[in-house]
């Protein structure tokens, strides 16, 4: 049985209906404590790489270029996507991010890749 992807701000409070908690950051969110999070994975390894991240800047109009490029990531990192998928695999999972933008983040582009792989996600 496989379970649903759902994306949400860390910053939002943590709901019965999230599942497992996986924060998709690189880095840890300002302002959250550890406890505040409720996470049950912190996998840094699927997070844009740092040199991505600093190109991409959050800048809207780089968003499609950087969509390509973090989706090419994912295909020199199938030990992390694997572990995120059977983690999907044993129920529902949210997808934790930090950044402003609700449309143009890491965690959207993560997302349409589980979409593309068979996965339902929710919004």
């Amino acid at each position: 049985m496989s379970g649903v992807v759902g994306i949400k701000r860390i910053y939002e409070p943590p709901a019965g209906t999230d599942g497992r908690r996986v924060l998709v950051d690189r880095l840890w969110p300002r302002g959250v404590s550890r406890a505040a999070a409720a996470l049950d994975l912190w996998l840094k390894a699927i997070a844009p790489s740092p040199a991505l991240r600093t190109w991409f800047g959050h800048d809207p109009a780089r968003f499609a270029a950087f969509r390509d490029r973090y989706r090419r990531e994912f295909d020199t990192n199938p030990a992390a996507v694997a572990e995120l998928c059977a983690l999907i695999d044993l129920g529902d999972v949210t997808l934790l991010y930090a950044a402003h933008d609700a449309e143009a983040n890491h965690a959207v582009v993560l997302a349409a890749y589980l979409a593309d792989r068979g996965y339902a996600v929710r919004r």
